[in-house]
């Protein structure tokens, strides 16, 4: 396939045109069209399509730049120019080391991808493996989420464009850290997307909360699946990605007797077994659906890992005492040990929130504690609160150190969002730029309507729209230095540092897991091997009758704690790690 050819069955007619001069094309029996007359160049080159004898040309849909804006022309991007510098860099796969997810436009003040490059050290002093990025796929507007991507192939020019993809991705390699790239292919944005001009990309009438869905199983669809498919390879190829991390993947739609997910995850390992190295997929689900990681031959879709957002209401709850909505069912100490001995809550219970049951239990024969990714916070559960905001916003010290000792020091792979290892006091609130005056406005008004059906005033729910809501999402730096933000810092340090360096802190099998809690006296304690991880959740000091006689104190977060034979004395919202020399 040459650099222009495109699939396009829906075409009655296609020109090409590079750098203004047309090349009709034709078509073959499959649908791909290519020019008669190929121009040939030896520099990059700016092209589109007329469709249909159109005056205005549209984006290729496997373009890989849109300087100008996902409206205007496509231009070419070659990715083996890079000197790759990164043949040093070993990936480990997922072997549970903190992933750090990072929003490009808010992590620094330059909002780029070499701008980011300039804190790689800060996470590398901090000790995570991987730096998960929100999708960086083009969209209309200069900031978003990065949900709202339209054109799969190309990297977002305001991050950087590709090549400044490659630097950083290089970069990170160079320093000992690995890259997952978060991507979507369950919807496409609202504005600047042309691929039902080319072909049935999508199913019409078919849709999910974020638009139509993608034809995965209808006519015509082996086309759309390969242009999925060839996009997930692309970041293993063309940019040394060591990890994807897949969007909502309960809204692919799919019937087929081979689910696309399942044959992600056999092209993921064809691919590593071509690369010579670890490639892995880690899918965002809300299915509590353990077939998702179990291995395909036993009829599971062999992926890594998945997330449990479980983990995070119960950890939620119990911190904030917040209930509404979908934590109603986490009110309970005793919800969160579920959690952490059999990685679902709701692994087949009743649902209150869905009104029914829900989820599947975990055989622990067959699925590890590492493959369910979790965290205390993250883009969506903190962007979808009406105002944005952090836990740190109402959460003491201690208790956001009993966040980072609950998730770094669990049994699963631990996620941070960013800012989070300081308490960062900036809110992370959901904010858009797009163009069209009436696509900003309704994008606005729904948001304010639905937070004011939950009981919010309208002054108190940020317009996305806003410049300034954007913003007020950048991260201050200057606050890691500063006072509580310090020394939490110094803590996620010393947590990440115990998990690296303590084997029973990275064993990867839920039978080695156990858990002691008490509702009333709002304790739990952690038992992982020699070490046990003690939490106060309460506003009392109470007695854990934990023996302590002989052990090592590997951490203590607040000061009070009392050791003693046969019990510890924790105060309000303690924290505390203790190594005994008997298991």
């Amino acid at each position: 396939m040459s650099t222009f050819d495109v699939w396009a069955p829906r075409a009655r007619s296609l020109t090409l045109v590079v750098e203004g001069t047309q090349y009709p094309m034709t078509q073959d029996d499959g649908g791909w069209w290519q020019p008669a007359e190929a121009p040939t160049s030896s520099d990059d080159v700016s092209y589109g399509y007329l469709v249909d004898g159109s005056d205005t040309p549209v984006p290729d849909p496997r373009s890989r730049r849109q300087p100008e804006g996902v409206h205007q022309l496509s231009r070419t991007f070659d990715p083996s120019a890079h000197a790759w510098q990164d043949g040093a860099w070993r990936s480990p796969g997922m072997n549970g080391g903190v992933i750090y997810e990072m929003h490009l436009g808010t992590f620094t003040p330059e909002g780029t991808l070499d701008a980011a490059i300039g804190k790689l050290d800060h996470l590398v002093d901090l000790g995570v493996q991987y730096v998960e990025l929100l999708p960086v796929n083009a969209f209309n507007g200069t900031h978003n989420w990065g949900y709202d991507g339209v054109l799969w192939y190309a990297v977002q020019e305001t991050y950087g464009g590709p090549a400044a993809y490659q630097r950083f991705v290089d970069a990170a390699h160079q320093r000992g850290l690995g890259v997952i790239q978060d991507v979507v292919y369950n919807h496409l944005g609202p504005s600047g997307n042309y691929l039902g001009l080319f072909g049935p990309y999508l199913t019409e009438g078919m849709s999910n909360t974020w638009g139509d869905s993608l034809n995965l199983d209808g006519p015509q669809s082996d086309e759309v699946r390969e242009y999925v498919l060839q996009n997930l390879l692309m970041w293993f190829t063309d940019y040394h990605v060591d990890g994807l991390r897949l969007d909502a993947v309960h809204a692919l739609h799919d019937e087929r007797a081979v689910h696309i997910l399942e044959e992600f995850g056999a092209r993921t390992d064809a691919c590593a077994e071509e690369l010579g190295k670890p490639l892995f997929l880690i899918a965002e689900s809300d299915l509590n659906n353990p077939r998702l990681i179990q291995t395909r031959d036993v009829g599971g879709y062999g992926l890594a890992g998945q997330w449990s957002d479980d983990f995070h209401h119960a950890v939620h709850v119990n911190l904030t005492r917040e209930t509404e909505g979908y934590y109603l069912d986490f009110d309970s100490v005793g919800a969160l040990a579920k959690v952490l001995e059999k990685g679902f809550f709701h692994n087949g219970t009743y649902s209150s929130f869905r009104e029914r049951h829900h989820g599947r239990e975990i055989d622990p024969a067959r699925v590890t504690p590492l493959q369910l990714v979790v965290c205390t916070q993250n883009h969506d559960q903190i962007g979808n609160r009406a105002a944005g905001d952090r836990i740190s916003a109402t959460l003491n010290p201690a208790q956001l150190a009993q966040a980072a000792v609950l998730n770094i020091l669990g049994p699963f792979t631990p996620m941070l969002f960013m800012g989070e290892e300081y308490g960062a006091s900036t809110p992370w609130p959901f904010f858009t730029s797009h163009p069209e005056p009436e696509l900003g406005r309704a994008t606005a008004e729904g948001r304010l309507k639905e937070f004011e059906r939950m009981g919010w005033r309208p002054e108190d729910v940020p317009n996305p729209q806003d410049p300034a809501t954007f913003a007020s999402a950048k991260l201050d730096w200057a606050e890691a230095e500063q006072g509580h933000h310090a020394e939490l810092l110094a803590t996620y340090r010393h947590l990440i540092s115990l998990r690296r360096d303590r084997v029973e802190l990275r064993d990867a099998d839920f039978t080695t897991v156990s858990v002691d809690f008490d509702e009333d006296g709002r304790w739990i304690v952690l038992h992982r091997g020699h070490t046990s991880v003690l939490l106060n959740l309460g506003e009392h000091q109470v007695s854990v009758p934990v023996r302590a006689a002989g052990a090592e104190v590997l951490l203590s977060t607040v000061d009070g704690v009392g050791l003693l034979d046969d019990a510890v004395q924790l105060p309000p919202h303690a924290s505390l790690v203790l190594s005994r020399a008997e298991a």
